[in-house]
């Protein structure tokens, strides 16, 4: 009887050795896991800010069916400065031909980066194509249709 209460008494708890594997075992896995956050929250700020300038294509297709060229950002109904760009620039002639851009805010990674729609001219057809100033290894974090 006597034996199975200190039986009892050595299984009380855990042993240092145990806390120390599951200590380390969670550090690797910190450290595995904030780099690849760290990229993911990178990522969404750029996506953030491509999709803060994206409404303007619209209003300038309007003002082109109307004839009216582009001088700045607010004639298209876009913020100067939003939560993810410092500064919005857009710029569209009356021929058609322009960009509409955002210079990133965000995390180290992506902070002063630029992304960028920009339109070929009317006669050119028209079409919109997107642009990042990210270059590799960063260019990991600019949405697909911007590649």
């Amino acid at each position: 009887m006597k034996s199975m209460k200190m039986m009892k008494k050595a299984q009380a708890g855990f042993t240092l050795i145990e806390l120390m594997i599951v200590v380390a075992i969670i550090g690797i896995l910190a450290a595995v896991a904030l780099p690849a956050y760290q990229d993911y929250v990178a990522k969404s700020q750029v996506a953030a800010a491509l999709a803060e300038i994206t409404p303007g294509k619209v209003q300038v297709e309007t003002k082109m069916a109307e004839g009216t060229a582009v001088a700045t950002a607010d004639e298209i109904g876009l913020a100067i400065a939003t939560k993810r760009c410092t500064k919005i620039t857009a710029v569209i002639a009356t021929t058609g031909a322009g960009s509409i851009e955002c210079t990133i805010q965000g995390n180290a990674d992506v902070t002063g980066a630029t992304i960028k729609w920009a339109r070929a001219a009317a006669s050119a057809g028209g079409a919109w194509t997107c642009t990042s100033s990210l270059v590799a290894p960063k260019d990991k974090f600019v949405p697909k249709e911007c590649k």
